[in-house]
Parts: C-alpha cells; sequence; structure tokens
C-alpha cells in the first residue's frame, strides 16, 4: 500500500491536516515539557504538503525502495516530523505522548535507528543537504526515479557546510533534490539578521546555480504548487524559499524567539488548542 489512498490536492483538506498537525505538536511538547515549539509549527503547512500529497511513501512499507526520501535537516523541530508519520500510518498516535522520554523511539532529534519512517538521524546543524545530496546522487545511480526533500532553518543557513552542499548539488545537477528553507527569521538567539545576516536569501541561492522559488510558508496552495513545479525543473535542484512565521497557528506564539525552546504550559495548551479547533 503506498500513500495514493491518502494523497490529496484539494487545498481545504491540506490545511485542516496542517492544524490537525499544529495540535498534535502542541499536546506532545506540552506532554514533554522539553522540546521546541516555534519552529516546528512553522514547518507544519511545509511538512503537511509533502506527507499529504507531494512524497511517495508506504507508511505499512517504510523501506519501500521507490519512496521519495525527507530530510529533517532542522532536526530540533522533530515534533513537526513526528505528527507527520503519526498521521499518516505509521504508528498510533498515542505514541505522541512519549516525546522526549529515555525509552520512547521519538527522542528529542529524530534518529532512525530508533523509528521507522526517519531516513537519517539529524539535529547537527549544516549536515542536512549534503545527507540529501548523497542520498539523491545514490538514487540516481540506481536508476530510480525518487526524489529527496531536505527541509532547512534559516538560522542553519548560517552554517558553511550548507553552502558547500549547494554548490555540490548544482554542480553535479542533482535535479531529483528539492531544498526547502522555513524562512521564520528567528532562531534561539533572537532573530537571524541580528545574529548572522542571511539576507538576501534568493540571491544567494541563485548565485549558487540553484532554481530558486519564493513563497509564502503559510499558504497551502503555493506550497503544493512550488512543490509540483520543483518535480518539472530537470538539470539542477530547487529550492523553495518558502516565508513563514514563527509558532504559526498560536497568537501569543507567533513571532517570538523565546518559543524556539520553550513547550507550552497546560493553560497556553488549552489556549492555543481552542485557537486551533
Amino acid at each position: 500500500m503506498t500513500n495514493q489512498g491518502m494523497v490529496t490536492r484539494d487545498v481545504k483538506q491540506l490545511v485542516q491536516h496542517a492544524k490537525e498537525m499544529r495540535r498534535e505538536i502542541i499536546k506532545m511538547l506540552t506532554e514533554s515539557g522539553s522540546g521546541h515549539t516555534g519552529g516546528s509549527l512553522s514547518a507544519a503547512d511545509i511538512v503537511t504538503a509533502l506527507y499529504f500529497y507531494k512524497l511517495r511513501h508506504r507508511p505499512r512499507d517504510p523501506a519501500w525502495r521507490e519512496r521519495d526520501r525527507f530530510i529533517l535537516s532542522k532536526g530540533h523541530a522533530a515534533p513537526v516530523l513526528y505528527a507527520a508519520l503519526a498521521l499518516t500510518g505509521y504508528f498510533d498516535r498515542e505514541l505522541l505522548k512519549t516525546l522526549r522520554r529515555i525509552d520512547s523511539p521519538l527522542q528529542g532529534h529524530p534518529s532512525s535507528k530508533t523509528l521507522k519512517g526517519v531516513e537519517v538521524s539529524t539535529g547537527s546543524l549544516g549536515q542536512g543537504l549534503s545527507l540529501s545530496n548523497g542520498i539523491a546522487l545514490g538514487l540516481r545511480m540506481d536508476g530510480l526515479d525518487s526524489r529527496v526533500y531536505c527541509l532547512l532553518g534559516d538560522g542553519e543557513l548560517q552554517e558553511g557546510q550548507v553552502w558547500e552542499a549547494a554548490m555540490t548539488a548544482a554542480h553535479y545537477g542533482v535535479d531529483n533534490l528539492c531544498a526547502i528553507v522555513d524562512n521564520n527569521g528567528l532562531q534561539i538567539d533572537g532573530f537571524c539578521c541580528d545574529v548572522m545576516k542571511i539576507e538576501p536569501i534568493t540571491e544567494k541561492w541563485k548565485a549558487f546555480g540553484w532554481n530558486v522559488l519564493d513563497i509564502d510558508g503559510h499558504n497551502m496552495e503555493q506550497i503544493v504548487d512550488a512543490l509540483d513545479e520543483a518535480e518539472r525543473v530537470k538539470g539542477k535542484p530547487t529550492v523553495i524559499v518558502a516565508r513563514t512565521v514563527k509558532g504559526k497557528g498560536v497568537s501569543f506564539f507567533e513571532g517570538k524567539a523565546e518559543y524556539h525552546g520553550i513547550t507550552p504550559t497546560r493553560e497556553e495548551q488549552e489556549n492555543a488548542l481552542k485557537e486551533l479547533e
């Protein structure tokens, strides 16, 4: 069984899936008392579009050879990946309540050793795009038409290895690779522009030889259109610069750097879930 039964181009339905993802993120983080709220919520629409629309994957057969691969380079946003895996059928959503427990497969950063559906263990920022290059090139050598999607944080672009990987992907014409930047403008220490300026992002990727798509990362129609367009591009990799809001979906989390690595209180959970109804 593939994911074809869950695939939908119905934007309204995808928006509802994203709300459900956010509810599960809030609940698991509150239960854990530890984890990353802001960047998980900002990426929820992107990851929803991937798992419920674009990715070819088999929840009942995670090692399916012809699957598309998703690499969460910003591994600290693990809750958004866990929510997607649970809601698409990789495991029972009750397991989400065990986030970050010492005996849980749902560790603070994704581990391919403990959880099926996680392609590679991530968390050391800057490495995901290099991993994605290797996987994409390997798929090409094997004659498979599978694609690789790599989600990066914008603060992560301050890592030099990202740009080495960007140069490599363009040089080898890795057109089965799509990078997505969750460009919410904030990182743990504040605004990205204050910590280490990363703009102009689109011009930098273009200069490195990439096809660049600049979108509203919370507009589901723009997201699915960009994913479709990326798949049509040949001869070069594509990056989708998704302009997002840290903590999106919960008004009192939105745009606040302090919620990068702080979880909701029980009261905040109650109010957040009301907003997400």
